[in-house]
């Protein structure tokens, strides 16, 4: 009965701290990678999608949305694109939006007339090959609303400080239990030599 609670014992730790680990991990990897125009990995980039503008056909707010990077010259009407939006109500914010038509701006640059799908109408501007960010290659639900969480307070000290402390709890039990077994050890090594 005792090795039966010892390897219970053994496998809640190795679970309590393999899944602080991973938390930390994807912590990590979400606050470096998630909703940042500058960072890929292996030529995806993933932003929070910040309205329902898409959610009659794709997805909805909330949602991690997932992009591959592009040639833009390669996008063609009915592709999703994420760019870095120049409109006067959401200048500089990632947009995910479908593509209407292909145009071009007033300098004769290529570009795309975009929509979203919720309210069919025509996004203000053109999307020049410029701010383009990548292709639509799927979404996580709800993803991105744990991933906005994370990057407050609270979520800092519930996903990164609480399972580190976890993981130090845990190590610490751990060893005093050895301390203690190593004593016990001893005192019956002294015994026995009496």
């Amino acid at each position: 009965m005792k090795k039966r609670l010892e390897a219970v014992r053994n496998i809640l730790s190795w679970t309590l701290t393999a899944a602080a680990a991973v938390m930390i991990i994807f912590t990590i990897v979400s606050l470096t990678a998630a909703d940042r125009e500058d960072r890929s990995i292996f030529g995806f980039r993933a932003f929070i999608a910040l309205s329902d503008s898409m959610s009659a056909t794709d997805f909805d707010a909330g949602d991690l949305v997932l992009v591959k990077e592009v040639d833009p010259a390669t996008l063609k009407e009915g592709d999703i694109i994420a760019y870095i939006s120049r409109s006067n109500a959401s200048d500089g914010e990632t947009t995910t939006h479908k593509i209407r038509r292909l145009t071009v701006d007033e300098d004769g640059k290529p570009g795309f007339i975009t929509y979203g799908t919720t309210t069919d109408t025509d996004d203000e501007g053109i999307v020049t090959y410029g701010d383009v960010l990548g292709v639509y290659r799927g979404h996580i639900p709800k993803v991105g609303r744990f991933i906005a969480f994370i990057k407050t307070t609270g979520g800092f000290i519930t996903c990164i400080l609480v399972p580190l402390f976890l993981i130090v709890l845990s190590q610490g039990v751990s060893c005093i239990r050895l301390l203690r077994t190593y004593r016990q050890e001893k005192a019956e090594e002294k015994v026995n030599k009496n």
